[in-house]
């Protein structure tokens, strides 16, 4: 049997905590799950061809989720409180992996996750394209589930 990679595009965000709007679940691209070790060199005394080296700690990076603009969101609303207002509420969510009967191949969990960034796109009256908005999130981890 050969094997194909799944697609990239069919995928959707849940999100703990939040009202599940069809809306809110769908984004036009997520980016971001990216992990990382971080380590320390260690000289050892007498031995000069080489550091040792030692795991640290892990570090993610911010996710960041774009879409079209959408006109009375949850998912903003909760943004929104935590910009404009300074009420941080951590949630968890999910980006699954979906095969071509809408069901998971694979999901990313992703804790505590709090907005630091809000961005719309610029208006321009020269260009003919949708109004798209992006969200960024920090979050403490993820991890993969099968």
């Amino acid at each position: 049997m050969t094997y194909y990679p799944p697609v990239s595009f069919h995928f959707n965000v849940e999100f703990s905590g939040i009202t599940a709007q069809e809306f809110d679940m769908q984004f036009q691209s997520v980016s971001g799950l990216t992990a990382e070790l971080d380590v320390e060199e260690l000289a050892e005394g007498g031995e000069n061809r080489f550091k040792h080296t030692l795991p640290v700690k892990s570090k993610y990076s911010n996710l960041v989720l774009k879409r079209g603009i959408v006109i009375d969101s949850k998912l903003i609303d909760w943004c929104k409180k935590a910009i404009e207002d300074f009420e941080f509420k951590p949630i968890d969510l999910t980006i699954k992996l979906l095969n071509e009967n809408h069901e998971p191949l694979l999901s990313w969990s992703v804790a505590n996750a709090i907005p630091v960034k809000w961005e719309v796109d610029e208006f321009n009256a020269m260009e003919s394209k949708v109004m798209m908005e992006s969200l960024e999130l920090k979050y403490n981890y993820f991890k993969v589930i099968k």
